[in-house]
């Protein structure tokens, strides 16, 4: 990137400027990777006061409060130092590297469709009837399907694979290796099987003695500005489509099952795990190694912790954790319960060694009198 101003950047964030605005910025580092005074020094976290006075950068961005130390001239002064960097980072991005047209080592099918400004790169695989919008790019090795539609501006790193008939909106990133539009994991038996009769009884009943495959028709259905992690997959619906609200980001190693349906600006971390026919509202939170049942609803700005197990519907603005989910307030009363544990055990030992003692001396004092072992008769 060209350089920039220390007044720009703060009018890009729309952040306050005090000192010397003047000066110009090659980059933006921490600071203690700054190497001159054109480095910008982000020193938003606590305790970087020190790193910041030896460094010999001369602009900074600090967060409310902070003190400046004297080999700055000028600072930005930021609010919520996270959103700030996001800003930030947007002004010094580094795009990927993408060779404008199509590569001569790439296949794009003759009668795929492609818009201004795209780039597909070598050993890229475009299929036939393939929509790819203004500006995409199609990085090396990787594949979009017959039909498939893919929204302007959006980037598809190397490795992943879209499958045929699925539809994005503009502005999504599909990171390495993640898989879009795979088949459901749907089978079925003839009659019912160890897993029906499980469910309903508790007990395995039927046995899976043939396991048919259900095939997959439906497709999948991003919105605008989704994210897709590195090695995570959304399988296509049975008949319908997998639907993935605009905004909504999903962590790397997600796996996302038939006919999901998920609601806008929700952020799914990393092994989070959605079982088919599930329903999540808009702008639900599933921490890390989130596990949901098949069929379950989530209501829209509910949060659920790390390593919870979701097996009934939760309400909206519901905050759940714990294996199985329950809400935070009860989860906390059965971790101090197990807490109390230990020292209840102990209690209850000792009340029953006290009711032996007082059984033992109730014993003697109500018993027969002892046999006389007077012989003299």
């Amino acid at each position: 990137m060209k350089p920039v101003t220390l007044a720009e950047i703060a009018a890009a964030l729309n952040a306050q400027l005090e000192g010397d605005g003047s000066i110009v910025i090659a980059r933006a580092v921490h600071p203690s990777e700054a190497e001159g005074p054109d480095d910008l020094a982000l020193a938003m976290e606590k305790g970087l006061g020190e790193a910041l006075a030896a460094c010999p950068a001369r602009a900074a961005v600090l967060a409310e409060g902070a003190e400046v130390p004297a080999n700055i001239a000028g600072w930005i002064v930021v609010k919520r130092p996270r959103y700030a960097m996001a800003g930030l980072l947007d002004i010094f991005e580094k795009p990927v590297h993408a060779e404008p047209g199509v590569h001569p080592q790439a296949f794009v099918a003759p009668d795929a469709v492609l818009g201004q400004g795209v780039s597909v790169g070598p050993f890229a695989y475009v299929g036939p009837k393939a929509v790819l919008g203004d500006g995409v790019i199609v990085m090396p090795q990787a594949t979009v399907g017959a039909e498939a539609v893919i929204g302007k501006d959006s980037l598809i790193h190397p490795g992943a694979r879209i499958g045929e008939r699925v539809v994005m909106g503009e502005r999504c990133i599909i990171h390495p290796n993640a898989a879009v539009g795979n088949d459901g994991f749907s089978f079925v038996t003839p009659e019912p099987g160890s897993v029906e009769s499980a469910k309903t009884t508790g007990r395995v009943v039927g046995t899976n003695v043939l396991i048919r495959r259900v095939n997959s028709i439906g497709t999948v259905v991003l919105g605008d500005d989704v994210e897709v992690g590195a090695n995570a997959t959304i399988d296509r619906g049975t008949v319908t489509a997998t639907r993935i609200g605009s905004g909504t980001k999903i962590d790397n190693l997600v796996q996302i099952g038939h006919n999901v349906q998920v609601g806008t600006n929700c952020m799914l971390c990393g092994h989070v795990g959605i079982a088919g026919s599930t329903i999540i509202g808009d702008r639900v939170v599933l921490a890390g190694k989130v596990g949901v049942a098949d069929h379950v609803k989530i209501g829209n700005d509910a949060v659920v912790a790390a390593n919870s197990g979701v097996g009934t519907d939760i309400p909206a603005k519901a905050v759940y954790m714990g294996y199985p989910a329950v809400p935070r307030e009860r989860a906390f009363d059965q971790y101090k319960g197990l807490a109390r544990l230990k020292r209840l055990f102990a209690d209850v030992a000792d009340l029953k060694n006290r009711v032996k003692a007082l059984d033992g001396r109730a014993n003697v004092s109500c018993g027969a009198p002892p046999e006389s072992t007077d012989d003299r008769s």
